[in-house]
């Protein structure tokens, strides 16, 4: 064991974790820690200075680990447990939190979106190729003067004939300019609404934001919609009203949560570091000087 796990195993006792999980769940766990210890963290501290990662490489890498929409069924994913999902968001937050968004958007957001309220063609066009990674999804729900708060949204959608219309902007959205489909919620005169967006419609563009104090690493973009047309089918059927991108959210919330337990562990590792040495391990501080 490496000296970054065998540290990361004793943090983890003082809470008796190891305890709670079944074995193939520590198997899981040492295996997502060791890719992140030989396959990201030696280059995060580039990515950070960058601003973003390499997001298809990054998307190939996890869509053969089987991480990409872990916890869903059918469809290419591998149905595994909400634990385990949450274990994989832990490890991939403790090496770089945008490490975690990116996986956890593409899985729990737009992923979710699609299997939970889309129809039986849009599962099946989307999600395999989502689950290995050859497809990047975005969610686009938040917008610049109101959050993540899909009651005050101003991007709307209105029919013409079987078509609808969209039009509106998004902000701070993950993966938001490598994505190749945009689930995108909007007013409708029906009531809250999601749509996938494929990034080669007309009238539909991205620019990366920059220069970002948090989330430095993650690709995080601005979506902006003037006059996009959409035919019918690429409407998220099952999506009712708030309760769809609210349903969303809260799927999103488990692995941010055990993300949060992974970014603790990896500063208290970091301090160790500090305290033992004197200074901050160049493989976990940008700016080491």
């Amino acid at each position: 064991m490496s000296a970054a796990n065998d540290r990361a195993a004793k943090i983890a006792d003082l809470l008796d974790i190891d305890a709670m999980l079944a074995p193939e769940d520590i198997e899981l766990r040492n295996t997502v820690r060791r890719f992140g210890e030989q396959r990201l963290r030696p280059h995060i501290a580039e990515w950070f200075e960058a601003g973003e990662v390499p997001a298809r490489e990054l998307a190939a890498d996890f869509g053969k680990l089987g991480l990409l929409g872990m916890h869903l069924t059918g469809y290419g994913c591998g149905g595994s447990t909400g634990t385990a999902y949450g274990l994989v968001c832990q490890e991939l937050e403790a090496v770089d939190s945008g490490l975690r968004s990116m996986v956890s958007v593409q899985g729990s957001l737009a992923m979710f979106a699609i299997h939970r309220h889309g129809s039986e063609q849009q599962r099946r066009q989307w999600l395999p190729a989502m689950a290995t990674g050859d497809v990047i999804g975005c969610f686009g729900l938040t917008e610049p003067d109101f959050g993540s708060d899909p009651a005050g949204m101003r991007t709307n959608a209105r029919r013409d004939g079987s078509d609808w219309i969209l039009n509106g902007s998004k902000m701070w959205i993950t993966n938001g300019t490598v994505a190749d489909v945009a689930v995108v919620w909007a007013r409708t005169d029906e009531g809250i609404a999601g749509f996938l967006v494929p990034a080669s419609t007309p009238g539909f563009t991205a620019r990366d934001m920059t220069h970002k104090l948090s989330l430095r690493a993650s690709i995080t973009s601005e979506l902006a919609f003037d006059d996009v047309r959409l035919p019918s089918d690429a409407k998220l059927p099952g999506a009712q009203g708030l309760s769809g991108p609210l349903s969303c959210l809260s799927e999103a919330r488990f692995g941010i949560v055990f993300g949060a337990v992974g970014a603790a562990r990896e500063c208290l590792e970091a301090t160790l570091d500090y305290v033992s040495t004197g200074r901050c391990s160049t493989s976990r501080c940008p700016d080491t000087s």
